[in-house]
């Protein structure tokens, strides 16, 4: 099915609660992982203008913020990235050209297939891009913003050319099946966005896994990822698998009160193949709505049976649990259960890829480019 299509500019700000008029739809490519997140480590590393609103706003968490009373020196304030108005070479032709444009590079924060893109003009109503275009390369190390313009860089198009809509989330579905490292958006020819989201696959370096040896076999940055989870009422369940300890309760996962005798759950696809020998379950800054008891199992494949591999034990509130299982367990996939409700913050499951999962790893890596 084609993604619903925004454009022009929306109406002038009326008052009142500044997303009523905002256009959006459910985009099913946001299921994945935001490969931008900031906290996997994404960044904007250049952009040839950003005169009245910074770059890095692209990647902030949350929506984007509007105060229409708040101006600056450069004029109104917006939470987004803006560049200044192009204008043509002279007065006969006061005009841009067809090919002026404004760039910002980005960094993602681990690499992956890009499964799509949102482009948020939130709170741009009449100053917003015409159109919007997504390039994006595979690069290793950490090249600067010079080597990532210079001519040996292979960008590949996700996004052509395309109009988009003020005050609107711009969403596009991507069809490349490749591993990408750095993104290039362009708008055409100039104007404001407030965020970039982009969802994929993460893709890890084998060669790096392998360096580590233990690691944490269901973070997202090592190619883990949530699949399903019974409550979402709250927060993602994807926050148990983020980087670093939770810094305040809504970056963990949090279920509503249950009012029967049920539990909520997550499952867990793993790297790969890998066989677990220590679990860790956090419930940092939920102190009065942490989960009261939680068990771990795994599986090994899709259609398995569920193994026990932390029975039911107790938790306690804004505390980090640690457990050295006493004998290892092999799965590709992971499941928390909780009881009765609640929250945790972080699940980290340690271990290493067994001799089946480096090689499925590996041989996606090289398909994908990698």
């Amino acid at each position: 099915m084609t993604a619903p299509r925004f454009t022009g500019p929306a109406a002038p700000f009326g008052g009142g609660d500044p997303y009523a008029d905002y256009r959006t739809a459910d985009f099913p490519f946001t299921a994945y992982t935001d490969l931008a997140d900031r906290r996997l480590g994404a960044g904007v590393v250049a952009a040839n203008d950003e005169f009245f609103a910074d770059r890095e706003n692209l990647l902030t968490p949350g929506r984007a913020a509007f105060d229409p009373e708040r101006f600056g020196h450069k004029g109104k304030v917006m939470d987004g990235w803006e560049t200044r108005r192009r204008r043509g070479t002279d007065a006969g032709h006061p005009w841009p050209a067809a090919e002026d444009h404004d760039w910002a590079l980005i960094r993602l924060g681990a690499p992956g297939v890009i499964r799509g893109v949102v482009v948020d003009t939130a709170h741009f109503r009449g100053n917003h891009p015409e159109a919007v275009s997504v390039e994006a390369a595979s690069v290793p190390g950490t090249p600067s913003p010079e080597q990532l313009l210079g001519d040996d860089v292979k960008w590949t198009t996700l996004v052509p050319r395309t109009p988009v809509g003020g005050h609107a989330a711009n969403g596009f579905a991507v069809s490349a099946r490749q591993c990408f490292t750095h993104l290039r958006l362009n708008q055409h020819p100039d104007g404001g966005i407030a965020r970039l989201r982009v969802y994929g696959e993460v893709v890890p370096d084998p060669s790096w896994l392998a360096a580590l040896g233990t690691f944490d076999v269901v973070a997202l940055e090592n190619g883990g990822r949530v699949e399903d989870a019974s409550d979402l009422f709250y927060s993602p369940a994807a926050h148990t698998v983020l980087p670093g300890r939770s810094r305040r309760m809504d970056e963990g996962w949090e279920t509503r009160r249950r009012r029967d005798r049920g539990h909520d759950w997550i499952t867990y696809r793993l790297a790969a193949q890998a066989e677990i020998r220590a679990v860790e379950i956090d419930t940092a800054y939920l102190k009065g709505n942490s989960a009261g008891w939680a068990s771990v199992s795994v599986r090994d494949g899709e259609d398995a049976d569920w193994a026990e591999l932390l029975p039911r034990i107790r938790l306690q509130p804004d505390t980090l649990h640690r457990f050295v299982l006493p004998a290892p367990a092999v799965g590709t996939h992971a499941r928390v259960d909780i009881y009765p409700d609640g929250g945790i913050s972080r699940l980290r499951l340690h271990g290493s890829l067994t001799e089946a999962g480096a090689a499925q790893l590996a041989a996606r890596y090289r398909e994908l480019g990698g």
